[in-house]
């Protein structure tokens, strides 16, 4: 397939940009710039120079190719505008298509919940109360085949916002890094490279439509994960902290997500594609892999 894709240098994007090159398709990388255009061409895509909100060179960008991939995301309070953007030009130039267009949300829009399915009530804090408009307008455009990929924490590679978050945590006087809140809360987590492998099962099989929730089933809670970044951040522990801690240190908004209790087992997407997730849980990863191996480097 020639795959347009937002979003390749980052994170989740660039794992997804190599699991497509791995398995033959050709990829379009939609990027801001010149310096992100040489960065996506050495990783073997095609780079167009292209502002998303430029809706007429978006909507040709898209028509040319076989299917679209939307991972961009600044983090920010554009992150609504650049999501609707590419949600409505996905619609226009799908229309009567049939042409998959896959994109990327996040848990939070859950909110707090155990056992997260797809058919599990929205309940979006306010940091993500925008997010579930955008993504019944690319599910109820019927002449496209719209996926809504719906991501628990990502980590991986030594990389992530997230995992990054714990591994800066502040410390105490004994040097004991300090859990966001009572470190009681569990987190649903992916491995970035089984997302990226989950990317690239629900664009080639013609059957996946509709939301998706993809986590590795482990759910740690923040406390486990805290004590395992404590030993790749060469801490001597982790000590709970408290929810006006969180808040005081992050903001509202963004505390209130990091704050949520999660849960999801990815049951749907075992069943219908057949994925499951083969890298080391978030705690190794800490403990014995790429995080250790990046704070020893």
């Amino acid at each position: 397939m020639h795959v347009a894709l937002t979003g390749a240098t980052g994170f989740v994007g660039s794992h997804v940009l190599a699991e497509l090159r791995e398995h033959g398709h050709d990829v379009t990388a939609l990027v801001r710039n010149e310096d992100q255009a040489q960065v996506v061409a050495a990783r073997g895509a095609s780079p167009a120079v292209v502002d998303l909100y430029d809706r007429p060179t978006v909507v040709g960008r898209l028509r040319s190719a076989d299917a679209a991939i939307h991972t961009a995301s600044p983090g920010d309070a554009t992150s609504a505008d650049l999501d609707a953007a590419m949600a409505d030009a996905a619609i226009e130039a799908f229309a009567d298509t049939g042409k998959p267009y896959l994109h990327i949300s996040g848990a939070w829009v859950y909110g707090a919940n155990p056992a997260i399915t797809e058919k599990s009530p929205f309940d979006p804090p306010a940091m993500v109360s925008w997010r579930e408009p955008i993504e019944r307008r690319v599910l109820d455009a019927s002449d496209m085949r719209g996926v809504v990929i719906v991501s628990s924490v990502a980590y991986g590679d030594g990389g992530g916002g997230i995992p990054g978050l714990l591994l800066g945590s502040p410390r105490d006087d004994a040097g004991n890094l300090i859990m966001l809140g009572t470190g009681r809360q569990r987190w649903s987590t992916v491995h970035v490279a089984d997302l990226a492998d989950f990317f690239r099962r629900a664009l080639e099989d013609d059957s996946a439509r509709g939301h998706y929730v993809i986590g590795d089933g482990k759910n740690p809670t923040v406390a486990e994960l805290t004590e395992a970044a404590a030993v790749a951040a060469g801490a001597p522990g982790a000590v709970p902290g408290s929810d006006d801690e969180a808040r005081a240190r992050l903001g509202d908004y963004f505390a209130e997500v990091l704050l949520l209790g999660q849960g999801t087992d990815a049951a749907k997407a075992r069943a219908d594609l057949d994925w499951h997730p083969s890298r080391l849980g978030l705690v190794e990863e800490f403990r014995h892999g790429s995080y250790r191996e990046a704070a020893a480097g």
